[in-house]
């Protein structure tokens, strides 16, 4: 444990922004894993509303720094490509 009264408070800080990081980050698995899920029980409309919300999430990350512009980017566009093949298949 630190003895410096700021690197105290850098250890607080710390520990509550990996904190609200972590439980973000969940939370944007968690939105992935249902617009897939959707998507794989052929639910059109659910999984259109699903792809958009998981969408949002992934940008709201982007915007925050806890994941990479390119890997939110691909994680989207993935999912696009899987919600037009069942759109088509429709």
């Amino acid at each position: 444990m630190p003895n410096i009264k700021s690197a105290v408070k850098r250890v607080k800080t710390s520990d509550k922004r990996r904190a609200l990081n972590a439980s973000q980050k969940s939370a944007l698995r968690t939105a992935v894993k249902a617009a897939d899920s959707a998507l794989t029980n052929n639910e059109v409309e659910a999984a259109k509303a699903a792809v958009q919300a998981a969408s949002q999430k992934l940008d709201k990350a982007v915007t925050k720094g806890l994941i990479h512009k390119n890997a939110a980017s691909r994680k989207k566009s993935r999912l696009a490509k899987k919600l037009n093949a069942l759109s088509a298949q429709a």
